[in-house]
């Protein structure tokens, strides 16, 4: 039997606020793995989102009734409490996006369009979601500038000596991952933030692996843009958080135009609204920003460093049972320490996209394909891979039901 619970994360309590987890499917509890993709919200995340709606649902900024005065405290103090937890300095400096692919292409429209031109650098890394990758590839097509990849090496690390000959005076942007949503990877972004700043570069980081599961401090990190999604930590659909520093926000033109973000309109020409707002055009995401909130107060009850081992013991229980079978390739490193709460393998002779099937039958939720890292995959001479991605509700038995139900594809595919 596995360990249940980590030292300071009483997980079976956790479990409560989590109906969802209660589900059968032909007779077998759900499994689900599958939290890189979307984390499943606590029934107080909800209950905050369903009493907004039931108890003070108006527009923002555009009324002076008292419902629109609930709004509003509400909408900018969920930028507050969001700001808080990675480490920014308030509400100026955290503009609410759709998702963290949002927050790329702001930055990447607003920033980069303009800024980059021939002749400049921008420096990626070989294990980028296509959220990054694909945003910077499409900029350097349409400025001129040249995109140049950090390698990953054969043990599924950043090549650091490689970064530092790649990030020259050249380079004007360098975005990385702060976490690996395929290899794991915890990268060292305080590193290549100060590669990047020796060079007089920017950094974009992208935390969507990261800030659900482990804590983060942007000023510590020093970066200049952070992104993260809320669906990846407890929150809802529809919002993501773009952390920036406040005088890069504040040179930077919005790439979104509409109500809401301007200070004053004629016919002749509009001047725009302060940082974050002049960033959040049209009716913004008032429910989802006060779910995110909510979330990340649901985080902090349970301590981000808590949450931080709890994956780690469960990284390495995986690494450990799965690295028991000799027809189980683990892709990225080996030590539970150096990665996130997510391993991604492959059985051989199985297709991912069969054994998650076959997964499925046995109520087990993973993820196959390339995970958004199809450059990767080809790094690593597969088509796809099945990733399992742990949370804080999830325990060793779990895993052990994992390992059941690839025990089974094995018998059918043999």
């Amino acid at each position: 039997m596995g360990l249940q619970q980590s030292d300071a994360l009483d997980v079976e309590r956790v479990r409560e606020d989590f109906p969802i987890l209660q589900r059968e499917f032909d007779g077998e509890r759900l499994v689900y793995l599958d939290n890189g993709a979307t984390t499943q919200t606590p029934d107080p995340v909800v209950d905050a989102i369903a009493d907004y709606y039931r108890t003070s649902n108006a527009n923002v900024h555009r009324g002076i009734h008292q419902l629109s005065q609930e709004a509003s405290i509400a909408y900018e103090e969920a930028h507050d409490t969001v700001a808080e937890f990675v480490g920014a300095d308030g509400r100026e400096e955290m503009v609410f996006t759709k998702n963290t692919t949002e927050a790329e292409n702001l930055v990447a429209y607003a920033w980069g369009l303009r800024e980059l031109g021939p002749g400049d650098e921008i420096v990626l890394s070989q294990m980028e979601h296509h959220a990054s990758l694909v945003t910077w590839q499409q900029i350097g097509e349409r400025t001129g500038a040249d995109v140049k990849y950090i390698p990953v090496t054969d043990e599924g690390y950043l090549d650091m000596d490689a970064a530092a000959e790649l990030i020259t005076d050249d380079t004007e942007m360098v975005s990385v991952l702060h976490v690996s949503n395929t290899l794991g990877t915890v990268n060292p972004v305080a590193d290549l933030a100060d590669l990047a700043h020796d060079h007089d570069a920017y950094i974009f980081v992208d935390g969507a692996q990261a800030v659900p599961n482990q804590p983060v401090d942007v000023k510590e990190i020093d970066a200049d843009f952070y992104a993260f999604s809320g669906h990846k930590m407890l929150g809802p659909t529809g919002i993501g958080g773009l952390y920036g520093k406040a005088d890069l926000l504040d040179e930077m033109e919005p790439f979104q135009y509409g109500g809401g973000m301007i200070r004053k309109v004629t016919f002749e020409e509009t001047t725009w609204h302060d940082v974050p707002w002049k960033f959040e055009a049209g009716t913004p995401v008032i429910a989802q920003g006060v779910g995110l909130a909510a979330a990340v107060e649901y985080l902090e009850d349970l301590g981000m460093e808590n949450i931080r081992r709890h994956e780690e013991r469960l990284a390495g229980y995986a690494l450990d049972r799965m690295s028991e079978f000799d027809d189980i390739e683990i892709y990225g490193p080996t030590r539970a320490e150096d990665r996130g709460g997510l391993v991604s393998f492959n059985l051989d002779e199985v297709h991912a996209h069969d054994l998650t099937s076959i997964l499925n039958d046995h109520a087990v939720a993973i993820r196959a394909g390339d995970h958004c890292t199809q450059p990767l995959h080809d790094e690593l001479g597969v088509a796809a891979s099945a990733r399992a991605s742990f949370y804080v509700y999830n325990t060793t038995d779990e895993i052990d039901a994992l390992l059941e139900g690839v025990d089974s594809a094995r018998e059918l595919f043999a």
